[in-house]
C-alpha cells in the first residue's frame, strides 16, 4: 500500500540514501542537504517521500517560496526521484504533490528534470499529466541548466587521459611540467581567498555571483559530510585557480571555477579538471558532470572557449528536456508569467548599477 510523509531531521538518511542511490534520479540537488542550504535564504524545503508498505519508492524536495497576494511557488531542482515505469507510484507522487500544494497556496510546481531529450517517457508522461513549458523561465532564479558534458569514469585513469582530445591532453601535462601543483584537501580558511578569486573571474567574464555566506553554507553543509570538496591550484606559491565539487551518490558535479588574472599560461584550469575526476574515481563515482554549457555553438560564440575546454575531455554532450511547468492556479500563473521576469531584470539592473558606482567611487579615491 502506497503512503507518504514528510521528511524531517530524524530521517535524514532514510531520505538521502533513497535518493543518493536511485539508478536513474538521484541529483545533488534532490539532498536533503541541497535544502537547508536554500532554506538558509528565501527558500523553504518541503521532503516528501512515498512508501510501498515500508520502503521507498519516490522522493522529492521541494522548494517553496513566497509571492505577492499570499501565494507561493513550488520548485524541485532536478526532481522528482521516480522511475517513470511504476505508473502507480508517479500518480500518487504526483497526488500528494498537489495537496501539499493546495495546503501551502502554490500557484505551480516548477521542475527542470535529470531527463535527457531522447527520453519520450518522461516527456510524454509530462503532456498528458498537464505540465506546460513556460513561456518565458528566463527570469526564474535558479533553474538549471539546459545542456551539459557528462563523463563516464569508469575506465582507468590511462584510458580516460588516451580519450581525452590531444590538446587538452597537452595542457594538462604541460600545467604540471610548469609546476602547477592541486591541493585536493584544504582547509576551511581558504574559502576566503577562492571567493576572491570568483570575484575576479566574475568581473572579467562579467556574471554575476551570490555573496561569500552562500559560498560558506554550500561548504559547511556538504564538504564536511564528504558532499563536495574544494580544489586549488598553486603556482609559485599563489592561489591561482579553485573549483568547488559537489559529489553525491555515485555521481560528482563540478558547479564553480575561479581563475586569476595571472599565469594563465600554465593551464591549472585543465590540471584541477583532472584532480577533480581522480577525486571522484577514489571515492566510487562512475560519473562526472561538467555542468553547463551554451549547446552547440560556432567558434565566434563568446562562450565556443567555455564549451571547446569541457569538450576537450571527451564527455558525452547531454541535452535535457528542460523546464516543464504543472500549474494549480492559472490565473495568477498568467500574472507570475508576465511580472516576474521583470522584477529580476530589475534586480539585475539594479546590482548591476551598484558595481558600476562602487567602481568609480573606488576610482576616484
Amino acid at each position: 500500500m502506497l503512503s507518504s510523509r514528510i521528511i524531517e531531521e530524524k530521517d535524514r538518511e532514510l531520505y538521502n540514501d533513497f535518493v543518493a542511490n536511485h539508478t536513474e534520479k538521484g541529483h545533488i540537488l534532490q539532498s536533503y542537504e541541497w535544502g537547508e542550504i536554500k532554506g538558509k535564504g528565501s527558500w523553504v524545503p518541503i521532503r516528501l517521500l512515498v512508501f510501498d508498505d515500508e520502503t521507498p519508492v519516490a522522493a522529492i524536495s521541494i522548494l517553496q517560496r513566497s509571492v505577492p497576494m499570499g501565494k507561493t511557488i513550488f520548485y524541485a531542482p532536478r526532481g522528482p526521484v521516480v522511475h517513470i515505469k511504476e505508473k502507480k507510484v508517479v500518480a500518487f507522487l504526483m497526488s500528494e504533490i498537489k495537496r501539499i500544494a493546495k495546503e501551502r497556496n502554490a500557484i505551480y510546481l516548477k521542475v527542470d528534470p535529470d531527463i535527457p531529450i531522447e527520453n519520450e517517457d518522461w516527456q510524454a508522461f509530462f503532456k498528458d499529466y498537464g505540465f506546460q513549458k513556460p513561456k518565458s523561465g528566463s527570469g526564474f532564479e535558479g533553474v538549471q541548466p539546459r545542456f551539459v558534458f557528462r563523463l563516464d569514469i569508469t575506465p582507468d585513469e590511462e584510458t580516460l587521459m588516451k580519450n581525452m582530445h590531444q590538446k587538452t591532453r597537452y595542457n594538462l601535462r604541460l600545467a604540471g611540467r610548469k609546476g602547477v601543483t592541486i591541493d585536493t584537501n584544504p582547509d576551511r580558511s581558504k574559502l576566503a581567498e577562492f571567493y576572491d578569486l570568483m570575484k575576479v573571474t566574475a568581473e572579467r567574464d562579467k556574471f554575476l555571483i551570490r555573496p561569500y555566506s552562500y559560498f560558506e553554507d554550500m561548504y559547511d553543509y556538504l564538504v564536511p559530510k564528504g558532499l563536495g570538496n574544494l580544489f586549488l591550484a598553486y603556482y609559485e606559491g599563489e592561489m591561482i585557480a579553485g573549483t568547488l565539487l559537489f559529489k553525491f551518490g555515485n555521481r560528482s558535479w563540478y558547479i564553480y571555477g575561479a581563475s586569476s588574472n595571472a599565469h594563465r599560461n600554465v593551464m591549472p584550469n585543465y590540471l584541477i579538471q583532472w584532480e577533480m575526476i581522480r577525486w571522484s574515481k577514489e571515492r566510487g563515482c562512475v560519473m562526472y558532470d561538467f555542468r553547463g554549457v551554451p549547446g552547440h555553438v560556432p567558434p565566434e560564440h563568446p562562450l565556443y572557449g567555455l564549451y571547446k575546454f569541457k569538450k576537450g575531455f571527451n564527455g558525452d554532450y547531454v541535452e535535457f528536456i528542460g523546464e516543464y511547468d504543472l500549474v494549480y492556479n492559472q490565473l495568477f500563473y498568467k500574472l507570475y508569467e508576465t511580472f516576474e521576469p521583470m522584477y529580476y531584470s530589475g534586480v539585475r539592473k539594479l546590482i548591476r548599477a551598484k558595481k558600476k558606482m562602487k567602481g568609480a567611487l573606488g576610482k576616484g579615491k
